[in-house]
């Protein structure tokens, strides 16, 4: 057998088999790579551009206090709340200005990870 018969190798797929299957074309250093996508990358979570009005926690943890009351005016860098985790107290600030539309938590909640928080105007 030559060296060029070992490499060209024939696989054989059915229109059915061929339909199912799909492919992502990569490229990397001006090359071109066709791989298939697997269960898990397509059922995964989309990335959506944060909403910079919209306060989600980063961390699981427990409220422990609010700073900040509906209908109140801050400015960035305010103190907004504390938030324990892992037995530490997370100082959490507004990152923008804005006025406090509604507030999701109460103090002594426990919030999971990107748990809405606060929602500014």
């Amino acid at each position: 057998m030559s060296a060029k018969q070992k490499t060209s190798t024939k696989v054989s797929v059915s229109e059915e088999e061929a339909t199912k299957v799909r492919f992502n074309t990569l490229a990397v250093n001006g090359d071109k790579y066709r791989t298939l996508l697997t269960e898990k990358y397509k059922n995964r979570e989309k990335w959506v551009k944060p909403d910079l009005k919209k306060i989600l926690s980063d961390i699981p943890g427990t409220v422990v206090k609010i700073y900040v009351e509906e209908g109140q005016k801050v400015k960035e860098g305010d103190l907004m709340m504390i938030l324990e985790a892992m037995k530490m107290k997370n100082k959490i600030h507004f990152l923008i200005d804005g006025t406090v539309k509604k507030i999701y938590v109460s103090e002594n909640e426990i919030v999971p990870k990107r748990h809405l928080m606060i929602e500014l105007e």
